[in-house]
């Protein structure tokens, strides 16, 4: 299996549908977050099209490298090579049977979010230049926001259930809207002033250490305590479809203006 690499936006979204096709032959859950990623991509591309941003060249050149990483986290995965410990989490995960839909997509997000993000900002800018793709960077909030309507809509109809048995709980506030998209991103821009005035020699050791940060965060993800497992099993065994048909559900997510989110608190990383 080639390891791929992009160069442009468009070969990301050829190599992001190749995934998911593949994902959907195995029933593989990967291709879950992989469905999520690939609308933010192509909302991006629009935006870069339509002058969105202040700097498309720039913007392009984040969007590569963002998506490169993910790509080399899978191949590694699927090769038997070492990917980072947070994908290497997410992955395993997702060839397995009891996590639920939103978990597969909040692992994918914090691994790709809270370690990926601030390293590809960090390497298309300098210590002196950094800030001025702050702008931009907020842009890209608006979209996921954009987003996330959408994505609920398409998890109540794969788990119809969710509603019920959340209000049953009385903890829908808990899981699902508690922290918005825009708390994991600003975690992430922080590390990238970080990152990017760190010298070349220091960076391999940062990236380690903020990747046993994040792998935590996923196992809380995974893990959330007996009685909330016990109720993301119950919604496991109610949701339709096989896992190759949930994938195209998800596809199916619009791009709507919302102020909602699915991220939970675990999912944040301030630091």
């Amino acid at each position: 299996m080639n390891m791929k690499q992009a160069t442009t936006i468009e070969e990301v979204i050829q190599f992001l549908d190749e995934i998911i096709e593949t994902s959907k032959l195995e029933q593989c859950a990967i291709g879950l977050f992989t469905t999520l990623y690939r609308e933010v991509t192509l909302q991006i591309k629009h935006g870069i099209e339509n002058g969105l941003f202040e700097d498309s060249e720039r913007m392009e050149k984040i969007d590569v490298i963002f998506a490169n990483r993910y790509l080399k986290a899978y191949y590694q995965f699927k090769t038997k090579e070492k990917p980072s410990e947070c994908w290497e989490f997410s992955f395993t995960k997702g060839e397995e049977y009891w996590p639920i839909v939103a978990q597969h997509l909040l692992l994918g997000i914090n691994a790709h979010v809270n370690l990926d993000l601030g390293i590809a900002c960090a390497q298309v800018s300098t210590p002196e230049s950094i800030f001025d793709l702050h702008s931009d960077y907020n842009k890209i909030n608006e979209i996921l926001s954009n987003l996330v309507e959408g994505v609920e809509k398409c998890l109540v109809e794969i788990w119809p259930t969710l509603t019920y048995i959340l209000k049953l709980s009385g903890k829908i506030d808990n899981f699902f809207i508690d922290f918005s998209m825009k708390t994991a991103r600003d975690g992430a821009w922080k590390y990238a002033t970080e990152f990017v005035l760190l010298p070349e020699n220091q960076r391999e050791a940062s990236i380690q250490e903020r990747d046993i940060k994040v792998t935590k965060i996923a196992r809380l993800v995974s893990n959330p305590g007996y009685f909330v497992s016990s109720i993301f099993k119950l919604i496991r065994l109610f949701e339709k479809g096989t896992v190759a048909q949930k994938i195209i559900e998800l596809g199916k997510v619009e791009y709507l203006p919302t102020t909602k989110t699915i991220i939970t608190p675990e999912c944040v990383l301030q630091s």
